[in-house]
């Protein structure tokens, strides 16, 4: 009797050793850095992502050359959603990312908005109106719809009018917040941060005006062994992820 409680009690302590040996693995966590425009849509995706696999991922919003800078400086993120297609490749080049897993996860499009109706017309000629004060726009130098914006501009001929209005946000967040505080008229934005605001006024940039704003992700050195990170990297193409992608305005190759 006292040996088969013995074996009982052993056979429990054994189990609860393998549930705690294998909990991290069915509840990992994953730091992620997210390009400024994803960011609601990152957060359906994160969500999701935890409601199907139990990870989590934790997520960082900002501009993607800050990223970058912040990476390369031995930052502990483990996956990296940039707004653009250079940086995710020039990580895999310098080593940064593993190799083989960077991938386009949405295209994006740029947006002229306002919150004044009638302000912005269907063909973006108010750029060289002069009828406005203040136009924000991202840092070209750090955010790739910064960069897509004056391309735009330069395509339109209008930059070197507009540009002592020009007002730069440290990202495409504080772009949008120039304009929906009022201290910009009109500011160039992600068409995912005004796809559900109502009235306002805007005009969908050709995609022609300006170079892909091909959104790739890579998987970085420090998440190569971390299976939430992985498993976040395979979510991302799931058809789950995907229609939310699409849902706030992006195109996916």
């Amino acid at each position: 009797m006292i040996t088969r409680c013995f074996k009982l009690a052993s056979l429990a302590l054994f189990g609860a050793v393998l549930a705690l040996a294998a909990a991290p693995a069915l509840a990992a966590d994953t730091q992620v850095a997210v390009a400024a425009n994803f960011t609601e849509p990152a957060k359906a995706i994160a969500a999701a992502f935890k409601a199907r696999t139990g990870h989590t991922a934790t997520l960082s919003f900002g501009a993607s050359g800050q990223f970058y800078t912040q990476i390369a400086h031995g930052a502990p993120y483990e996956v990296f959603l940039s707004a653009d297609a250079e940086r995710p490749l020039k990580a895999e080049q310098e080593g940064l990312s593993v190799p083989g897993a960077r991938f386009t996860y949405a295209v994006g499009r740029l947006v002229l908005y306002s919150k004044t109706p009638g302000l912005v017309d269907a063909k973006g000629a108010v750029l060289g109106s002069g009828k406005f004060e203040k136009l924000a726009i991202a840092d070209p130098t750090a955010a790739p719809y910064g960069e897509a914006a004056v391309e735009t501009m330069r395509r339109l001929k209008v930059y070197d009018a507009v540009a002592p209005k020009i007002v730069k946000g440290a990202s495409i967040a504080q772009a949008y917040q120039y304009v929906a505080t009022g201290n910009a008229e009109l500011g160039f934005v992600a068409l995912s941060q005004v796809i559900d605001q109502p009235g306002g006024s805007r005009w969908l940039v050709p995609a022609a005006d300006h170079a892909p704003i091909q959104q790739q992700v890579v998987l970085l050195r420090t998440g190569e062994k971390n299976p939430a990170a992985r498993a976040f990297m395979t979510f991302l193409k799931s058809p789950a992820a995907v229609a939310i992608i699409k849902r706030y305005g992006y195109e996916v190759r």
